[in-house]
């Protein structure tokens, strides 16, 4: 299917990883950072321009970077709520684009299968939401048309953009994903029970 909308994706990558002990972005997935492979599966998606919203050591995520199709964004106030990033990555895109996905770096079970998917049903309808579900669950990735860039940017507080997905639900297409992949990687812990099982496919 030919793509005749631009849809962008941004990528929260500011948090201050306080639970991990350092900073988890950085971490190795498949050889390479956790930011680095969210990244690269949002480029083999279709995703452009891809910005990373920076915070914590933003330094040291660009670098882990440079060699990859993205800009960035940064959010000074990192350690606040998660509204602040997700304003920032979009005050960062052009007017010309259509829509932009939402995704956390550190959901690591998300697929590039899984974002190309909402991206083609976004080109095939007018849908101004598109969303996962994870049985009960609605979470990132998440692609937002336009028309609620203003809601987004009016609403405050954790949740990527809970309350703007709440209100629109009943005109949203929903993407149902395995529960599994629904998790994030927050402490050392998951971290090392994600490092002792093979990781998913793209």
């Amino acid at each position: 299917m030919h793509n005749t909308n631009r849809f962008a994706a941004v990528i929260l990558a500011a948090g201050a990883s306080t639970r991990m002990g350092q900073n988890k972005l950085l971490l190795d997935v498949d050889g390479v950072p956790m930011i680095r492979r969210a990244v690269q599966r949002a480029h083999d998606a279709g995703f452009t321009p891809i910005v990373v919203v920076l915070g914590n050591e933003p330094d040291r995520v660009r670098a882990s970077l440079h060699d990859l199709p993205c800009t960035f964004a940064l959010n000074t106030d990192f350690t606040g709520p998660t509204s602040g990033s997700l304003h920032a990555g979009l005050n960062a895109l052009g007017a010309d684009t259509d829509g932009a996905l939402l995704m956390l770096a550190d959901m690591v079970h998300v697929t590039t299968h899984m974002l190309r998917t909402l991206s083609v049903a976004a080109n095939a309808d007018t849908a101004p939401l598109h969303v996962s579900r994870y049985g009960d669950v609605l979470a990132p990735p998440l692609l937002f048309r336009r028309v609620l860039w203003n809601e987004l940017l009016a609403w405050q507080g954790e949740g990527c953009g809970k309350a703007v997905v709440k209100a629109h639900q009943h005109e949203a297409q929903m993407h149902d994903w395995p529960l599994e992949a629904l998790q994030d990687i927050d402490t050392p812990a998951e971290y090392r029970a994600l490092t002792e099982r093979p990781t998913d496919a793209d």
